[in-house]
Parts: structure tokens; sequence; C-alpha cells
């Protein structure tokens, strides 16, 4: 089951600290693209600086955890005022690990939030972290997350994949 995610919303502003609370994570990595910005883009998803300063207020720590390049994520990090890890070479466990370490806290206080199976969800699992799965913010373009995307819709469908109720 590495590839189910433990929680299913759409937005990041569906979690809240009450729902962090009741599974005792105390700390999340965070995706960038299509997560907290659309695919590349600069601009808050709705509500982020309000969740932000929610989380932060609850002593939620947070990290940007990304497999794009530090100049893609250090700008968009600073504008939130956050601390990152790029080319976190997702699924892989690296990225994870320094994550864990960067934010001093172990795996079942933990949960990676991202809009990707195959990177999030698996890595996360992989882990042995929760996992928290998105619905990406706006459709990508290219040829290979349209192909990652079909190949995902037969992921929801195999594991009956749907909302959690919060």
């Amino acid at each position: 089951m590495l590839l189910k995610p433990n929680i299913k919303l759409d937005r990041i502003t569906d979690i809240t600290p009450d729902m962090l609370q009741k599974r005792n994570i105390t700390a999340l990595i965070l995706d960038v693209d299509n997560t907290l910005s659309t695919h590349h883009g600069m601009k808050l998803c709705d509500g982020l600086g309000e969740w932000l300063e929610k989380m932060r207020d609850n002593k939620i720590k947070l990290l940007i955890l990304s497999n794009s390049k530090k100049k893609r994520v250090e700008p968009f990090a600073k504008k939130i005022n956050l601390d990152f890890i790029s080319l976190g070479l997702k699924p892989l466990f690296t990225g994870y690990v320094r994550c864990l370490k960067r934010l001093g806290e172990k795996k079942k206080n933990v949960a990676i939030v991202g809009d990707q199976i195959f990177t999030d969800v698996l890595g996360g699992n992989f882990c042995g972290i929760t996992t928290i799965l998105l619905t990406p913010i706006k459709p990508e373009t290219s040829l290979r997350f349209r192909i990652k995307r079909k190949l995902e819709k037969v992921v929801y469908r195999i594991y009956r994949i749907e909302k959690t109720e919060v």
C-alpha cells in the first residue's frame, strides 16, 4: 500500500491544527508545486498566508521539500519565510531523512503534504511518515505530467482513494 495516502484532502488549507494534534503530528514537510502554488508559480494559493500563520501559532514546524532546483524553491520559500530543501529526490529516502534531521522530529510525528502519488505519497510511505495527498491546484500541461496523472487515476481506483473526513 505504498501508493495509498493516509489522508486525502482538496487543499492545504483543509489541514487544521486540531486534525494534526489528534494524530500527534508536530511537523509538516511541504511540497511547493501544485501544493502551495501552481506549478512553477510564485503566487500563494488562496488562504495560504493565514494558514501558515495558524500553523505557526500552534507550534507546527514547517519545512519545504521540493524536487525543483534551488533557484525555483528559494525565492518562494523566502516569500513565505520557510526553510527548504531543494533537489529532494522524492520519492527516494534521502530528502525525507534530511527533513527529519532538520526538523528534529521522529517519523511518527511528521507528515508529508503534496499533490503527487508517485513522489510525495510513495516517498513518505516508504519512509514511514504520514502522507497527506492534496488535489493539484492546477493541472499541468506537459506530456510527462499528463501521463503521470493518468497513472495516478488508476491508483485512485485500485485503492479507492477518496477525500478524508476531517
